[in-house]
């Protein structure tokens, strides 16, 4: 076990330092890095500006040298600056990173809520009304855009009903700001869980270790829940994992319809302004936070699934 987690540990940061070489070769293969980070009214500009700034962006130096030095300043907190304005992108992440993980957390926990126990249900009751509404509902969460779900839940409850804010977060915590984008970003993964846990909990349910608790007199909710669902856990802990990587980075529909001020957000408007900087920082973290979940989901199964040997 220990030696699988080193090995898996040298894996990740090989796939990190992966990561860093393509945003840095992207960088290059752009043009002059000196041409970004001159303001758009900087005509004129002297021989011995261009020069200084070359020193500062280390360019005077070979590519290898360059990499190490930038990865270095990464790894110092110096994430540069923004093209828009000039400020240190590393005083922004804090600010933008903490509407996103609240996002991100909040749909994860309501997704998980809802979407493994209604997977179980449906997979026990399977033919039955139970089973129907289980299907029905990841098949509409799993079809339908979420941008449309958001549009259309701000249609109907904050401007029909006047129920529910259309968007913001509001001052300081506001669970009414919540209700809107967390649903919407918990229903795809929601009915994700349904079919994952309900085709896994089907295949479980038809062993012959399940039959055989049931005629050995074992409780119906503990052959359910201690022997069948702890068997069929491994496929929705994969996809636990991948889910909140995911709502992390992949919550753009929901920020930008909801006017959620997060990082994902913040990645868009920096496409739409031409901002590199800001969205070589952002996809490096993006990037990082997939590795890093995949690196803990492959710890727990050892956990989870006693079969499961690490050699």
């Amino acid at each position: 076990m220990a030696s699988f987690i080193v090995r898996r540990f040298f894996t990740s940061l090989l796939a990190l330092v992966g990561a860093t070489l393509i945003i840095f070769s992207v960088s290059r293969l752009l043009g002059d890095p000196r041409v970004l980070l001159l303001p758009d009214d900087a005509y004129g500009i002297t021989e011995e500006t261009w020069e200084e700034l070359s020193r500062q962006l280390n360019l005077d130096k070979p590519i290898p040298v360059q990499y190490a030095l930038w990865v270095w300043d990464l790894m110092r907190g110096d994430l540069g600056r923004d093209l828009t304005d000039r400020h240190k992108i590393a005083d922004k992440i804090p600010v933008k990173i903490a509407p996103t993980l609240k996002l991100a957390v909040s749909a994860w926990i309501l997704a998980t809520l809802i979407g493994i126990p209604l997977g179980v249900l449906s997979a026990v009751k399977r033919g039955s009304i139970p089973d129907y509404i289980g299907r029905t509902f990841a098949l509409l969460g799993q079809t339908l855009p979420v941008f449309w779900i958001a549009i259309l839940s701000i249609l109907i409850f904050a401007v029909w009903l006047n129920w529910l804010p259309s968007g913001t977060m509001g001052e300081g915590f506001s669970l009414k700001h919540y209700v809107l984008p967390t649903s919407t970003l918990a229903w795809f993964a929601a009915a994700g869980y349904v079919r994952l846990v309900r085709s896994a909990m089907l295949e479980v349910l038809d062993s012959e270790f399940i039959k055989l608790a049931r005629a050995k007199g074992v409780k119906y909710n503990s052959v359910i829940w201690k022997h069948a669902f702890k068997n069929a856990s491994i496929a929705p802990l994969t996809y636990s994992g991948v889910l909140l990587a995911g709502f992390i980075t992949g919550s753009i529909s929901v920020e930008v319809v909801f006017a959620w001020p997060g990082l994902a957000r913040f990645a868009v408007e920096a496409v739409w302004t031409n901002n590199f900087t800001v969205l070589a920082v952002v996809t490096l973290m993006f990037t990082a936070a997939f590795i890093a979940t995949n690196f803990l989901v492959d710890i727990l199964y050892a956990f989870i699934d006693p079969r499961i040997r690490y050699s």
